[in-house]
């Protein structure tokens, strides 16, 4: 049975879908089978793997127009990787879930017909704690949070941790944090700050691995590849592939327990 992870901060522009893309390629790169699921309207998880946004995708099998294997895509580049994509018309979904008996666990019964198929199924939440976000940490068994190395993105997290901590107390009891995972890092004093104060508040739910600020991270979704894809060699891909192995260490130590 597959492990559903939600990618999730309310913040915009903390790495949330540059990782949900890049995590997701390099599990896949690295023998997981892996679906990523497109649950942001502005669909850039669908659009950086280079599939068309118009397509039909989460929307339409929350609409319950389409089942989700009809509507799930190959990757043309990555044999092990698959994406259910997004669209601007899942903006609607918001209204529509809040007048269904069924509301908040829509998603649970979308993503629980696949979980048997893969290893992992990433989520890429939408910026924001709405409908569509509290379904989705309904589904999930974990939570993976993007942190930008800054003091501003730090103040956000209390609104999620918070939202977090109300989904396990009735939706969802089993939620739990996958972990915080820092982005965006340069090597300057408030940066550093920042991961300081993250590793010691968080402590082990701190990822060892720092994703760095790179161009060819920022370039890649352009050409609508992960940026292992794009550019092997560059600092991106070799974060991202050493988060990867981090990820499976962690998770290959959670089930021994």
């Amino acid at each position: 049975m597959g492990k559903i992870i939600a990618l999730a901060n309310q913040k915009g522009g903390v790495g949330k879908t540059t990782t949900a893309i890049n995590l997701a390629a390099s599990l896949a790169i690295l023998g997981k089978k892996v679906l990523l699921v497109d649950a942001d309207p502005q669909a850039n998880a669908t659009s950086g793997l280079g599939f068309d946004i118009e397509l039909p995708g989460v929307y339409e099998c929350i609409s319950g127009a389409r089942k989700p294997s009809e509507v799930i895509l190959q990757s043309p580049d990555i044999k092990n990787l698959r994406v259910l994509p997004s669209s601007i018309d899942l903006v609607a979904a918001e209204t529509e879930l809040a007048g269904r008996e069924d509301s908040h666990f829509v998603m649970k019964k979308i993503i629980g017909e696949l979980r048997d198929d893969y290893d992992y199924i990433f989520i890429d939440c939408s910026p924001s704690l709405g409908y569509t976000t509290v379904n989705i940490l309904t589904a999930a068994d974990t939570v993976l949070i993007p942190v930008q190395c800054e003091y501003l993105a730090l103040e956000g997290l209390s609104k999620l941790l918070n939202t977090i901590r109300k989904i396990q107390s009735g939706l969802n009891p089993s939620l739990k944090i996958e972990g915080f995972l820092l982005t965006m890092y340069m090597r300057n004093r408030l940066n550093n700050q920042v991961a300081a104060e993250v590793r010691e508040h968080f402590g082990p739910l701190a990822f060892d691995t720092i994703i760095q600020r790179n161009i060819r991270l920022g370039e890649a979704p352009s050409h609508g590849k992960p940026v292992m894809l794009y550019d092997a060699s560059a600092t991106g891909s070799e974060n991202y592939l050493t988060l990867a192995r981090e990820f499976l260490k962690r998770n290959r130590q959670k089930t021994k327990k």
